[in-house]
């Protein structure tokens, strides 16, 4: 048996995959390798069966988002690491292997991180501390224009984490994250009452509070192109907010729900305020977005 499980949710980055799938091949240590197709349309499950055999390819009816898609393919596994792996990567040879011998040799974690890179070589500044209370006020909100280096943005991005040197994480990117099943199976898969966003959050979450710890290893190097699926989610904002709305509900109690809304209500009202200026004040800029279709997801919000 493999000791790594490899699960790939894909919806519509077919060129991207295969170069993930690729990468994979080059790996040092076997690998069971599984694509759950969210009901792609640009051919990616075909490209799937015809270009890379050795991948077991898993098809959905329809987009079932990132944690059931993932949840489907640990399920469709045994093996007793698996590799959260998204379809916009590509692996470098030995990283797997980083990430597995420091798991073996650490029991008390639960979950390695590898170092993200862009496309050019540089770091992606992915890990971060959990969300508070507080962060529902400064990021997303106006106050993150007006203080963008406030003490609780610097703290919730983790703008000191030094990605020269391993170190353990409060919340590593579910971009790359290689998971023991042991601790999978303690604290449960990922909540797929969150379609797209914050799942691997929650997930962090929950496995701190059993006591597991997460590790980002600097030395095991993953490309990431970032955002290939989601840019194509037309509702992504949206559901970028009731993903984090469950979220805070989950884990902040019955006062969270009206704290973000509350939190989110001030960054509509800056958006229409603003908006407003600039479609009716001669020599401003046009607004980028509509603010119809803006209001009418944030009133969907609010209802949820």
């Amino acid at each position: 048996m493999n000791e790594v499980a490899v699960v790939i949710p894909a919806w519509n980055t077919r060129e991207l995959l295969s170069s993930c799938l690729f990468a994979l091949e080059k790996s040092s240590v076997p690998l069971e390798i599984v694509v759950v197709d969210n009901h792609s349309s640009d051919g990616s499950a075909e490209m799937v069966e015809r270009e890379h055999p050795r991948a077991r390819l898993l098809r959905n009816p329809e987009n079932r988002g990132f944690a059931a898609a993932s949840n489907q393919g640990i399920a469709a596994t045994t093996a007793p690491f698996v590799l959260l792996l998204n379809s916009d990567t590509e692996v470098a040879p030995d990283a797997v292997a980083r990430l597995l011998r420091f798991l073996e040799q650490n029991p008390s974690y639960a979950a390695a991180a590898p170092r993200l890179l862009n496309p050019d070589g540089s770091t992606q500044r992915a890990c971060m501390n959990f969300p508070s209370l507080g962060t529902a006020l400064w990021f997303g909100t106006p106050l993150e224009r007006w203080f963008p280096h406030s003490a609780e943005l610097e703290r919730y991005f983790a703008r000191s984490f030094d990605h020269e040197h391993d170190s353990d994480v409060d919340q590593p990117p579910a971009a790359a994250l290689l998971l023991r099943r042991a601790a999978l199976e303690r604290v449960g898969l990922l909540d797929e009452s969150m379609f797209l966003y914050f799942n691997d959050v929650d997930l962090s979450k929950r496995l701190a509070a059993a006591g597991w710890c997460s590790r980002f290893l600097r030395d095991a190097r993953v490309v990431h192109v970032g955002g290939a699926s989601t840019r194509q989610f037309g509702l992504r904002l949206e559901r970028w907010h009731l993903d984090r709305l469950r979220y805070y509900r989950k884990h902040h109690g019955w006062f969270a729900g009206p704290w973000v809304k509350a939190a989110t209500s001030l960054a509509w009202i800056d958006f229409a305020v603003r908006s407003l200026w600039r479609r009716f004040v001669p020599g401003s800029a046009a607004p980028s977005d509509p603010i119809g279709p803006v209001t009418r997801a944030f009133l969907r919000f609010l209802a949820a």
